[in-house]
């Protein structure tokens, strides 16, 4: 349970004029403000995003010179080779560029670099690759920002090189398996140094705070599609679908031009006309059903990451852009097995990790390593150990004296960033602020893990608790159906964008029980209004009612749909003593 408890409060004539103008319940106007809405025209940007809203895509440095390449190599009949990468991010971006350069005419093949027998990104592997298919002009998606060797051999054997990616540029080398400055390379203005490609197309490159800083790589080739389709915009938007799967998968922020996406995406998904997703949603168990964000990350996105972490993505590229309803059907059930047995391996590990682990280790990062982890789903346990333990979490496979390891992180600590401090222990290293990918000699785990440590708790002496923040304190009989369906404007939720938290007190509890996994069933009453309440993973805390007389919650309200019927229930994020 949290120390502190946070909740935001707005001057209530301030509420009623917003609330007036935006058309809304003041509870809804409340919530709107906490996520930094101050008039009715943002507030109506915001609930009614429009594809006519999306920037112009050349604002994106590259994105030119990159448009007039591909136009040049369909003009000359030359082959294309889409690189991607082996995440759900890297298939849909792939998928979007090459259905869209077949639709304008290209001469256009693929290319998925495999965990176990090439490693992540663009390495030499790629370039062989488009050697052996007489390929002229490569174009990575989702990867590439630091492959500066790779593009200096392609350029060698005369191929050339587009970079789309969304990672963070290098400031010094030593990533993705460099080791040393390319002879080859370019510094952009903001300080990147940048692979020497025909173009480099990344927002973070050069756009800080710009409204498409923040795309995931499927987002980026939806904006190299939007600039190719300049003079057809309206065909633009069949592909929204496929960038919504890589911009939840990506775990980006939920606002801006990725909320556009998402919240288009999931409408089409909806009436799927793409036999591959139909059939995802099918084994997913969502055929039929109302689609959110929640729903794509926890049942379709770890179908596609499972051919990635056991076996190859290839397919799920043919999966996302067959006609084929047949071969949809039976790459899909392929996908649903190879879950299952991901998630049998990554239990099998997590209780690994657990185990080493052990009670009342507070170290500010965690580091565990084990001989023969299995590679593809030590990314999954590094995120439910964060998850877990509130800190970051490394976790490495150790195989014949190297270390390979997975890095999740919290919003405290920029992960990237403490990696690159301990570049002279690394192999190499590269990611996100929040996640990122690490190799070292396994000898040097020891002084690896008590560096990252040093950073980890100068960064928590920087953060005070923050507590819990609620976006209002309301009684339980403003939850109802209206409120639901106020509340079901903000969706996609996610990063930037969180699930809306309100705060009751002085509630008493009746009949509490543990159901399930460890679950605290419960119904909480105020005066005359009771309502089904549901803390997930609280059973221990069942006990705690014996002490308190009343108790203040803090919950999400949710419909429940069962047997047929549509019920409210306030999902429990947290509670105390009212005392």
């Amino acid at each position: 349970m949290y120390n502190r408890w946070l909740i935001n409060r707005t001057n209530p004539e301030f509420l009623q004029y917003l609330s007036k103008n935006a058309s809304v319940s003041p509870l809804f106007a409340q919530v709107l403000v906490n996520r930094g809405f101050r008039t009715a025209s943002d507030i109506s940007d915001f609930l009614r995003p429009s594809v006519s809203s999306l920037t112009d895509p050349f604002d994106i440095p590259g994105i030119s010179s990159a448009a007039l390449r591909i136009g040049t190599a369909i003009s000359r009949g030359e082959r294309i080779l889409v690189h991607g990468d082996y995440d759900a991010d890297g298939v849909s971006a792939t998928a979007i560029l090459c259905l869209a350069l077949r639709s304008i005419g290209a001469d256009c093949l693929y290319f998925i670099p495999d965990r176990f027998a090439h490693g992540y990104g663009f390495q030499l592997w790629g370039v062989e690759k488009a050697k052996a298919a007489a390929a002229s002009l490569i174009i990575t998606v989702d990867c590439g920002i630091t492959s500066f060797g790779a593009v200096d051999a392609a350029r060698r054997e005369g191929i050339d090189v587009i970079i789309t990616d969304h990672h963070e540029p290098a400031r010094e080398m030593k990533l993705e398996g460099e080791s040393s400055k390319s002879p080859n390379s370019q510094l952009s203005a903001s300080g990147a140094l940048l692979p020497d490609a025909v173009a480099v197309v990344n927002p973070k490159v050069t756009n800080a705070g710009n409204a498409v800083e923040h795309l995931s790589g499927a987002g980026v080739a939806l904006k190299l599609v939007q600039a190719l389709y300049r003079e057809r915009p309206e065909d633009l938007l069949p592909f929204f679908d496929l960038a919504a799967i890589g911009t939840v998968a990506d775990v980006v922020p939920m606002t801006g031009e990725n909320r556009i996406i998402v919240r288009t995406g999931l409408s089409l998904m909806n009436n799927s006309g793409r036999p591959g997703l139909s059939a995802l949603l099918k084994v997913s168990g969502l055929e039929g059903k109302d689609l959110k964000a929640g729903r794509l990350a926890f049942s379709v996105i770890p179908r596609i990451n499972a051919a990635g972490r056991l076996a190859s993505s290839m397919e799920v590229v043919r999966l996302l852009t067959t006609d084929s309803k047949d071969d949809a059907a039976e790459i899909a059930a392929a996908l649903d097995k190879l879950n299952a047995e991901r998630q049998r391996i990554e239990e099998e590990i997590f209780q690994e990790a657990v185990a080493k682990l052990g009670e009342g280790d507070e170290s500010p990062a965690i580091v565990l390593s084990g001989a023969g982890w299995h590679e593809g789903v030590i990314g999954i346990v590094a995120s439910r150990i964060a998850d877990r333990c509130s800190r970051p979490a490394i976790i490495f496979s150790v195989k014949n004296g190297i270390a390979k390891g997975s890095a999740r992180s919290v919003p405290a600590f920029d992960i990237c960033s403490a990696l690159a401090d301990c570049r002279e222990m690394l192999i190499s290293h590269g990611g996100h602020k929040q996640a990122a990918g690490i190799k070292l000699e396994a000898a040097k785990l020891g002084v690896f893990t008590r560096r990252i440590c040093e950073l980890a708790a100068s960064a928590a002496d920087g953060v005070a608790d923050a507590g819990i923040m609620i976006d209002a304190n309301v009684g339980l009989s403003e939850m109802n159906f209206g409120l639901m369906k106020e509340l079901s404007m903000l969706e996609p939720l996610g990063l930037g964008n969180p699930e809306p938290l309100f705060g009751a007190r002085m509630l008493k509890v009746h009949s509490p029980k543990v159901v399930g996994n460890n679950h605290l069933r419960m119904k909480l009453c105020e005066r005359s209004c009771r309502m089904d309440a549901i803390g997930f993973g609280m059973g221990g805390h069942i006990d705690d009612f014996d002490l308190y007389g009343t108790i203040d919650a803090a919950f999400s309200p949710s419909v429940n749909e069962w047997n047929g019927g549509r019920y409210l229930q306030l999902v429990l994020k947290a509670f105390r003593s009212s005392a």
